[in-house]
């Protein structure tokens, strides 16, 4: 499933940005994009995507902006200060002047107050785990709609099969009974004198037991409605949809190889495409 979620805050006097796409793909499969002050926590993040997305091709990006530290700091140097306030004082005594030295006049000596760079606080995971969660979140919703989107469009397909698979149902005895007719009339054509009704009768059970999709129809049935439930639960759900489809697939085949009918086979390749349809919407799915 597609998505995208983005979500930015301050962290250790800075800020920092994180943007989360995804697309599809059948297993989950992170890539990241991460600055230097945030690598050491790109397994931590994995772990939390993992848990986030069940499948799906999931890139993170983090931009730090760090323009809040940098620059430079005013840092004493006690001990020059206390060398050059030595000095001052002697200097005072040498030419008779009284008084406290001045606090400007010795500020303003070399090295006492000297500009140096600041050095950033380290970014902690516990600063940086809730704007991860903020932007996982964002994402998650978005696919959660585009997630409400297909589960409509595989409801219509799901109905669509079911309706061709009553037709079926409906027809599947009628194909017995006109095959019976047939086996009858050709037997009868074909064989002079008597014909072993016995015999025949048997024959015509065989060829029916041959042509009873029955079970079919009632394994489809159920596949059909547990991809229907799939479809009302929470969480991931496009794995379990995907062997279904299979197992639908499976039964739809079966009919088909049974029909032994024009009708039945035009109806059996529409439930072909449908399913094919079904099937490339589930490989959008989470």
């Amino acid at each position: 499933m597609t998505g995208f979620g983005a979500a930015e805050g301050p962290v250790s006097g800075g800020s920092i940005r994180v943007e989360i796409r995804t697309v599809n793909h059948r297993f989950f499969n992170p890539s990241f994009k991460l600055p230097g002050e945030i690598a050491s926590f790109e397994g931590q993040v994995r772990e939390r995507l993992r848990k986030a997305f069940d499948r799906g091709h999931v890139s993170v990006s983090m931009r730090w902006d760090s323009s809040e530290q940098s620059g430079v700091a005013l840092q004493l140097n006690p001990d020059r200060a206390r060398e050059a306030m030595a000095r001052l004082r002697e200097l005072q005594v040498a030419v008779g002047l009284s008084g406290e030295v001045p606090l400007e006049l010795l500020a303003r000596q070399p090295d006492v107050l000297s500009m140096a760079p600041s050095q950033a606080t380290p970014i902690e995971w516990g600063d940086l785990v809730q704007i991860l969660d903020d932007a996982v979140g964002d994402c998650r919703a978005m696919r959660r709609r585009e997630g409400d989107l297909l589960a409509g469009e595989l409801e219509l397909r799901l109905r669509q099969i079911g309706a061709l698979m009553e037709r079926v149902a409906q027809r599947a005895p009628e194909r017995v009974v006109a095959e019976r007719d047939r086996l009858q009339a050709a037997v009868r054509q074909l064989v002079a004198g008597t014909v072993d009704e016995a015999r025949l009768a048997q024959e015509i059970a065989f060829l029916a037991d041959r042509l009873d999709i029955t079970e079919e129809l009632v394994r489809l049935t159920a596949h059909l409605s547990a991809a229907r439930e799939a479809l009302r639960q929470e969480g991931p759900v496009g794995k379990q949809l995907g062997f279904l489809a299979q197992e639908v697939g499976r039964e739809v085949n079966t009919i088909g190889s049974k029909a032994n009918d024009a009708t039945i086979a035009h109806w059996v390749v529409e439930m072909k495409g449908e399913l094919e349809k079904f099937r490339e919407q589930v490989e959008n799915l989470e």
